[in-house]
């Protein structure tokens, strides 16, 4: 398929540049077979079923963009998929001036070494010392917000918060699975109460999420590997919960292309613990999930072929042109839409 068919134009004033606050105070599309409702997301309990599960994932996202100067040359690096103990590949600012065997100093007593360069032009990173990495990006690193956020602000302290889910647990992200920036304490509470189920799993998410489709067709795109585990008793239990009439919704892109990747055949979710570079376009049959929550993504980008592959293209524009016409806020801090295809 080409990719201009996933184009759009969306208004530069449509994209979030604060979450909404408290957070589950954004608005919330549902996007259901019989058409398209408004709502905010703290309608999901009233929205969903008893017996369904949410599947969050509980990535936490490190500071990882740097800094540095090789020599006279300034360097920028966004670490985007770990290979070691002390090795990070990265997305690096004015990589031309950098060579294998290069010290790179991020300040604050913080350097790395260039190793190699990949086919995609990253740059393998080793980071010098004794102290472990997530140390050295504390001191050197800032929170990586999105190029359509920090292109307009800078990040400051709000998002070392904002920027952050309330599930976060497992260090190693370098963006945030942001549809589940709008849970709180509180939702999840109702939630509960209304006999819907919480799972969670953890896929790292990269910096390879907004790079842009720079190819003509989406079969010439290559996707970035990232690294995910769902264990065995989650796993039981989304399975159960599916045999028992339940459905499985995937709170974010992130926690449904991990499930994706785990899934047998017949559906079945099975323990999953490596790499996955799962491309979701349309035609894709979905084997573990029959639902999506999730932000509104990019033209052209990956993640709306995703949504689209769900819901069917032509339903998903429709959505996406009534969300623009009705202001609803785009991006990673903005607000949500729910995805039930029936």
């Amino acid at each position: 398929m080409r990719v201009d068919l996933f184009d759009f134009a969306l208004p530069p004033e449509r994209v979030a540049l604060r979450p909404a606050s408290p957070r589950d105070a954004a608005r919330l599309l549902a996007v259901v077979p019989h058409g398209l409702a408004d709502h905010v997301v703290s309608d999901l309990p009233r929205l969903l079923r008893a017996g369904d599960v949410l599947v969050f994932n509980d990535t936490k996202v490190i500071p990882a963009q740097l800094e540095g100067r090789r020599g006279a040359a300034r360097i920028g690096a966004t670490l985007h998929k770990r290979e070691g103990p002390r090795d990070w590949r990265a997305f690096v600012r004015n990589a031309k001036r950098v060579r294998e065997g290069d010290r790179i100093d991020f300040g604050a007593g913080v350097a790395a070494i260039a190793r190699e360069k990949g086919e995609d032009g990253a740059i393998l990173l080793s980071f010098e010392g004794g102290e472990p990495v997530e140390l050295l990006l504390a001191r050197a690193g800032r929170m990586p917000l999105p190029p359509y956020i920090a292109g307009r602000r800078a990040a400051d302290a709000r998002d070392a918060e904002d920027y952050q889910t309330m599930f976060a647990r497992e260090e190693g992200a370098v963006a945030a699975p942001t549809a589940a920036l709008h849970f709180t304490p509180g939702l999840v509470e109702a939630l509960r109460a209304a006999g819907i189920g919480l799972e969670t799993l953890t896929l790292h998410v990269g910096a390879g999420t907004f790079l842009p489709v720079k190819a003509e067709d989406i079969s010439g795109h290559v996707m970035h590997s990232e690294w995910g585990r769902i264990d065995a008793a989650a796993a039981d239990r989304l399975n159960a919960a599916r045999a028992a009439g339940g459905r499985v919704i995937a709170i974010g892109t992130t926690s449904l292309r991990l499930l994706e990747s785990a899934a047998a055949e017949d559906g079945r979710v099975r323990p999953f613990e490596g790499d996955t570079a799962i491309f979701i376009t349309p035609g894709y049959r979905f084997r573990a999930v029959d639902g999506l929550l999730t932000n509104f993504h990019l033209p052209r980008s990956t993640l709306f072929m995703l949504v689209s592959a769900l819901m069917g293209l032509e339903r998903m524009q429709a959505a996406y042109a009534h969300a623009i016409e009705t202001g609803y806020r785009f991006y990673s801090y903005g607000d949500a839409s729910l995805l039930l295809p029936g």
